[in-house]
């Protein structure tokens, strides 16, 4: 029957969807429980970046390799391996003890990180590889168009995954005034280990394998849409984490935010830039090729988001009474724009991707994104440490400028300057 594909496709794109909502909402809670506990160590802003840069570095190797091997493979294996991933790094962070050696104790949590960074983008891979397996499935079975079903799969997709992510910053700072660091982290390996079990038993072990790329040339030879996205992706992304990994917390703290507030923010901010993404199909006008008009969207809106933080830093220049109340403000109006953007290019990445080996194409898109995080990351306490939060704004928006110029080159048809790919021998 025809309503067996479509309904198995619906089912398992939940499924991914709510294992993805539970690996969040720990990811979340892990950087604030990071964050906070290191900072009541007395470290600096530049050493608070220094420990999240190998979770973000390890990221890129994990997005390009996971989407070869979730080809391979299998997106269900993959996403297994992730959550275990996780589980291990919880683990070993909660080993560790604030009285070791400073150079020890760094380094540990570093690794530990890094093991967390690779679990948080092979997951991530994997999950957002699956949903044009399944919407494809359920597209198949019912005969209908794609590009309406996917663009709001993938808004709804990433959209509440935000949420989820906001929620691990409250989660982060309430575990850590309840429970202490240790303990904290043994909860929540604990319940990832249900989502791990939920995973094995309900999917299908070889959901979206397929014959992956045999070369390094085949593999590398994207089309021009997929690189050109990939690049507006490391500096949207890096806009974002070079203020908001080091800058903003340290700052809010600087003015007398408490830990719990701090979290409390970030978790609103998140919560509402993922609630703004899943509404993003709404907010973007559809065409019927699912790009003619998605892809001048992507640029008005890189457009709008580079000049925020411009005006940010002009009303801080200004000597307010409560800059801490200025830039609030004004990371709501970024939030917005840039939830808008992060989920017009979500979508893009899909419709530009292969349909025989879109987990690659995703993989390699998503190794961007995690260069651009890596990249906001370091000069988040970099920046912060030389210029306060008015460099770290500045960063941005040089960052979103790049972003900008990237997206006017972007192809109107998904296959423009696609390499013919090998066949097999």
């Amino acid at each position: 029957m025809a309503g067996a594909p479509a309904a198995s496709g619906v089912r398992n794109y939940a499924i991914v969807t709510a294992a993805y909502w539970g690996f969040t909402l720990t990811d979340g809670a892990l950087r604030m429980l990071v964050l906070f506990t290191f900072f009541r160590l007395g470290y600096s802003p530049f050493t608070l970046a220094l420990l999240f840069l190998l979770y973000e570095a390890a990221g890129i190797v994990a997005n390009f390799l996971g989407g070869w091997l979730a080809t391979r493979y299998g997106i269900t294996r993959m996403l297994t391996i992730g959550l275990t991933t996780q589980i291990a790094g919880f683990l070993l962070l909660s080993a560790m003890s604030p009285g070791w050696d400073m150079a020890l104790l760094v380094t540990w949590v570093v690794v530990a990180q890094g093991i967390c960074g690779v679990a948080k983008d092979l997951t991530k891979t994997a999950s957002k590889s699956a949903i044009k397996v399944t919407e494809k499935e359920a597209r198949g079975a019912a005969g209908g168009s794609a590009d309406g079903r996917l663009f709001r799969w993938v808004a709804w997709f990433t959209g509440s995954k935000n949420a989820m992510k906001g929620a691990g910053f409250f989660l982060g700072g309430v575990l850590l005034e309840a429970f202490g660091f240790r303990l904290s982290l043994w909860l929540m390996a604990a319940g990832l280990a249900m989502v791990l079990a939920g995973v094995v038993l309900s999917l299908p072990a070889m959901m979206g394998k397929a014959r992956a790329s045999g070369s390094a040339r085949e593999l590398f030879g994207k089309s021009r849409g997929v690189n050109l996205l990939a690049a507006a992706r490391i500096g949207l992304f890096g806009a974002r984490d070079v203020w908001f990994v080091v800058g903003l917390p340290v700052f809010l703290y600087a003015y007398g935010w408490t830990f719990p507030m701090v979290g409390g923010f970030l978790a609103i901010w998140t919560i509402a830039y993922g609630v703004v993404q899943a509404a993003a199909p709404a907010l973007v006008r559809r065409s019927p090729d699912g790009l003619s008009s998605e892809v001048p969207a992507a640029r008005w809106w890189s457009l709008g988001l580079m000049l925020v933080p411009v005006l940010i830093a002009g009303a801080l220049w200004l000597g307010p009474a409560r800059p801490d109340l200025i830039l609030v403000a004004g990371l709501a109006v970024f939030g917005f724009a840039f939830a808008v953007n992060s989920s017009v290019h979500s979508y893009l990445i899909l419709a530009y991707a292969g349909s025989e080996k879109g987990a690659e194409d995703v993989g390699f898109y998503y190794a961007a994104n995690a260069a651009g995080r890596f990249t906001g990351t370091l000069l988040s306490g970099l920046l912060y440490q030389v210029g306060g939060i008015t460099g770290c704004l500045a960063g941005s928006a040089v960052m979103l400028a790049a972003c900008w110029l990237t997206t006017l080159a972007l192809p109107m048809t998904a296959g423009e300057g696609a390499p013919p790919r090998e066949r097999p021998a």
